[in-house]
């Protein structure tokens, strides 16, 4: 099973198109346990893009087992899970950073 902050590389569909790209485990494992998919959020190189409060450049993206400099974008999309494999994980202090994010993104107001 899938691990939150584990990484996959998928087919992400994004607001304009579709593009084979790295991405982060964001749900528990505890739905993964009552579900058939993942929840999963983008990671991209295009770090001069991710600069709001809701996108967290990534500190320790090389042990991630990442080839180039990274950020998370807070930008959801469920995959069915079969198939997916764990490409690397999150370091703590990312995956904390991460974490952040998604807190400010689905605060209620």
């Amino acid at each position: 099973m899938l691990r939150p902050g584990n990484i996959v590389i998928v087919n992400f569909a994004g607001a304009q198109s579709s593009k084979l790209r790295p991405a982060v485990v964001i749900s528990s494992s505890l739905y993964q346990t009552q579900r058939p998919d993942v929840v999963l959020a983008p990671l991209t190189t295009n770090i001069s893009a991710a600069h709001t409060q809701f996108d967290y450049r990534l500190e320790d993206w090389e042990s991630a087992g990442l080839n180039r400099p990274s950020a998370f974008r807070t930008y959801f999309n469920m995959q069915l899970s079969d198939g997916l494999r764990s490409i690397g994980s999150l370091s703590d202090r990312d995956w904390l950073g991460v974490q952040t994010c998604l807190n400010l993104a689905l605060q209620p107001t």
